[in-house]
């Protein structure tokens, strides 16, 4: 690292913007001279091992993954997704040349997906809508699962409150009575468990007037105890996300309420799995998922959501991605505590079992997995339940999907018994239209920017065969 100039001066920009400090605040907490700062976020000086060390004290900074070559490449990815598209396609961008925006010009970049996004969003409004106001083309969800991704899921602040508070709650026989006991005793809180007729549509309400937080019978236990751990996270954290939300600035109201409910959900879960004695129990289990639900009272969903969350400065954990699909394909979350293989403005690869799973409820589908790029990754694939079942109909199963690089997959349990070295991998894509695997039986639409190659006396495996560049 330190024999090579690290021009991280673009990083270094995005890093001060993300933290809501201006040259001099940020120099000073690096102990370096504002006019120093401001010719290492020009390039004109190169980051040296020092001031790396610096931002690993000061910012809590993976000290590899700032410094490694290729900078952002999610962001590479993603903007070789949006030039695949037929309206940019013919212009021929070379990955280089995406390499080279992501890394030195981040915030372009991001504008480039913003308007994307959006125009993606404007196609889907009904036919006849018009005079919308544009800035609320980037729905609320879009907004805050960037940017909760651009932070690698991983929120230091609300992890250390969480973790005292946490620890504090421990109880060997109950999760659930030490959180209703904390939200009566520090705030008078009452928790009940009251029918759903009660609550309309919502599965918990919480009436500050009464200083009485209502949940729904129908929530499954775990999901009770989440509730209750929800709202001692908005009473006990509140000032702290209230200025956490303040440092994202989001665009509009929908998406500040929506990440306030994020933040207040990231902290619940680090309140019911504190971040030290979570990590070192799935360390020690292997990351176990059942082993995991057991001592922590907590679902299989919350479990690996938690995955994705290990990512403090020294004590990190297995970088997960996670999804999680309905029986449609639908993707309701979609988190990554490092890279993600699959597309962001679309779905996943047909050849992954993530789907295979609806078919085998309970039960767990492990597959090794590699991407265009020779990539390689250990998944595992499992259905959970609905948090609230409405009804007695059987179509209450979500799948999920956790997966992370096959170097790690000898600390994970779920690989027992595999041959990682020599077990087949199947072959994945991003997306169809910007995968590049030419013979694949299960290609849903023609790649973008290829001339096809179809002719009519010869099929081939694909429906769309086509010329490779």
């Amino acid at each position: 690292m330190t024999q090579r100039k690290l021009l991280l001066g673009a990083r270094l920009k995005r890093l001060r913007r993300d933290r809501g400090l201006n040259q001099s605040a940020m120099a000073e907490q690096l102990g370096i001279s504002p006019s120093y700062l401001n010719h290492l976020e020009r390039n004109q000086r190169p980051v040296t091992a020092g001031i790396l060390l610096r931002l690993a004290e000061s910012f809590d900074v993976d000290v590899k993954t700032f410094a490694s070559e290729g900078g952002e490449v999610a962001g590479a990815d993603q903007l070789a997704e949006i030039f695949a598209d037929g309206i940019l396609s013919d212009l021929g961008v070379s990955r280089a040349e995406l390499i080279e925006l992501s890394d030195n010009a981040p915030t372009v970049a991001e504008g480039i997906a913003r308007l994307y996004t959006a125009l993606r969003e404007l196609h889907r409004q009904p036919a006849g809508e018009e005079g919308a106001d544009p800035r609320v083309l980037i729905t609320p969800e879009t907004w805050v699962r960037d940017y909760i991704q651009a932070q690698r899921n991983h929120f230091p602040e609300l992890e250390e409150g969480a973790e005292t508070l946490g620890q504090g709650l421990s109880d060997p026989l109950s999760v659930a009575e030490p959180l209703r006991r904390r939200l009566k005793e520090a705030f008078g809180v009452d928790a009940k468990v009251v029918p759903p007729e009660m609550l309309d549509d919502a599965s918990q309400h919480y009436d500050a007037q009464r200083r009485t937080l209502l949940l729904s019978g129908l929530l499954r236990p775990e999901n009770r105890t989440f509730g209750l751990a929800y709202q001692l996270a908005l009473l006990e954290f509140g000032s702290l996300i209230d200025r956490m939300v303040g440092v994202a600035r989001p665009p509009d109201a929908g998406s500040r309420s929506l990440l306030h409910m994020s933040f207040a959900n990231y902290a619940a879960g680090a309140i019911m799995m504190p971040y030290g004695k979570f990590l070192r129990a799935a360390e020690e289990h292997r990351y176990a998922i059942d082993r995991l639900c057991g001592q922590f009272g907590a679902n299989v969903e919350q479990v690996a959501h938690r995955f994705t969350t290990l990512g403090r400065s020294g004590a990190r954990g297995v970088p997960f991605f996670m999804l999680r699909v309905d029986p449609a394909g639908n993707i309701s979350k979609r988190y990554a505590g490092e890279s993600f293989p699959f597309s962001h403005f679309g779905g996943t690869c047909p050849r992954w079992n993530l789907h295979a799973a609806f078919q085998t409820p309970g039960q767990t589908i492990r597959q090794i997995i590699e991407t265009p790029d020779g990539q390689r990754f250990f998944t595992i694939s499992r259905t959970i339940e609905r948090p609230i079942r409405p009804d007695l109909r059987d179509d209450s199963l979500l799948a999920i999907g956790l997966g992370c690089d096959l170097k790690h997959a000898g600390r994970i349990a779920y690989s027992d018994g595999l041959d990682l070295l020599n077990t087949p991998a199947t072959p994945v894509g991003p997306a169809c239209a910007i995968c590049p695997r030419m013979q694949c039986a299960y290609r849903a639409t023609p790649p973008a920017g290829r001339m096809l190659a179809v002719h009519e006396n010869r099929k081939t495996i694909s429906p769309y065969p086509f010329i490779p560049a």
